[in-house]
């Protein structure tokens, strides 16, 4: 039977609340990202700290974001709102910022971090969770696109900024991280102005939730722990982008041009996002997946062998363009095998998985550039890459064997 490609223009818009989120992830990110570009050469050059250092600091860091995103998510389902635990955390992120300008040895930029990706950690599932809530399902590749576009705009506007600071102010890596409190504080500004809460409940539905039971964590069927499954191999394949700075440093990149890295990375990324995610909403995510993953091998196989400053640029590139292929994909996945009324808790939970194998990755990635060399550390990560495929294939075939069993007693399947 012929049928015609449904009308684009009836789908429903990205909602005003998606685009807030954006904008606030925006300006965070600038913030963010003043410091981030710069982090790894601080601590390194500045405070003399070791590359296994900054592989610990950056795993502890994101690990931290991950386990408080499993309160997080478990405590806006639970309250029924997202907006207040999404302030919070937003505001603390703003408040950490100076502590990094006034540290003098690797134990403060610890302290920073830690405090800075609690925030993250508080604010990241109840947001991708109220992104769903608002959102219809039929544009929720979108609105993830949308969002994580502008997300990675402030990814590269952030490393440019830090540019310009660090020609202005003579390298002086403090006074960047003292301009980064700027941006911070307009985030904060959008999430009181922007941001509009929404009760959460079944589709389309209003009014307060029931309450949330550890016990109602058994309603994540085999469908969602695949996600997360896909989502850990994911995450040992990719590491921290701190890796990249460092790498780019190796092949000759000037100090005060290190930002340039995220620079190249986030532009790729941010162009990418909502074409990707337009893509997640009419294309097969086994094929989205794969894809990336294609990428991610690319990537690391150019970073660990491809030589000079151009060869670790074009992997960079492939690497923005895996996150473009994949992580929206991956919010949008989540969101789609969880109950409405559990959506922060799922959100926490793939995150706490990631952000453990986060920490566990770039700890095993520093080691491995001290002790072999950087080749080393990004021929691991496509060895992960590789078997993150293999978990994709055998995940789709159990999943289609699921569905070629026929249902007892010869009833028809709904």
């Amino acid at each position: 039977m012929h049928t015609t490609a449904p009308d684009t223009d009836q789908r429903p818009p990205i909602p005003k609340t998606v685009w807030a989120l954006g904008f606030v992830s925006l300006f965070m990110d600038i913030s963010s990202e003043m410091i981030h570009a710069l982090l790894p050469l601080f601590l390194t050059a500045t405070l003399g700290a070791g590359v296994a250092v900054v592989g610990l600091i950056e795993g502890v860091g994101e690990s931290t974001a991950a386990i408080v995103k499993v309160f997080s998510g478990y405590l806006s389902d639970r309250i029924g709102r997202r907006k207040p635990l999404i302030l919070i955390g937003y505001g603390l992120g703003a408040a950490s910022k100076p502590f990094f300008a006034l540290a003098g040895a690797p134990a403060m930029v610890f302290a920073a971090r830690f405090a800075d990706r609690i925030g993250k950690g508080m604010r990241g599932a109840p947001r991708d969770a109220l992104v769903a809530d608002v959102t219809p399902p039929s544009i929720r590749g979108r609105a993830y696109g949308v969002r994580q576009a502008l997300d990675t705009v402030g990814g590269f506007l952030g490393p440019l900024l830090a540019i310009a600071l660090m020609a202005l102010f003579a390298d002086d890596m403090r006074t960047v991280f003292w301009f980064a409190l700027i941006p911070g504080a307009l985030a904060v500004a959008c999430v009181i102005l922007g941001v509009e809460d929404r009760a959460i409940g079944e589709e389309g539905a209003t009014g307060r939730p029931p309450p949330v039971r550890l016990a109602d964590l058994r309603q994540f069927d085999g469908a969602f722990w695949g996600v997360v499954a896909i989502g850990v191999v994911f995450t040992f394949a990719r590491f921290s982008e701190a890796f990249l700075v460092l790498k780019a440093h190796d092949e000759g990149l000037p100090l005060a041009l290190a930002p340039l890295v995220l620079v190249a990375m986030n532009v790729v990324y941010s162009l990418g996002a909502y074409p990707a995610g337009a893509w997640s909403d009419q294309a097969s995510p086994t094929r989205l997946l794969l894809v990336g993953l294609a990428v991610l091998i690319g990537a690391d196989l150019m970073l660990a062998f491809a030589p000079g400053l151009w060869g670790a640029f074009f992997g960079i590139a492939l690497w923005g363009a895996h996150m473009a292929l994949t992580q929206g994909l991956l919010a949008k996945l989540v969101a789609q095998h969880a109950p409405a009324t559990l959506r922060g808790s799922a959100f926490g939970l793939f995150n706490l998985a990631t952000g453990v194998a986060m920490l566990m990755a770039s700890v095993v990635a520093g080691v491995l550039w001290e002790r072999i060399g950087s080749a080393a550390t990004f021929a691991a990560g496509a060895g992960f890459a590789v078997l993150a495929v293999l978990l994709v294939m055998v995940f789709t075939l159990i999943r289609r064997a699921g569905r070629d069993v026929p249902p007892p007693d010869g009833a028809r399947r709904p």
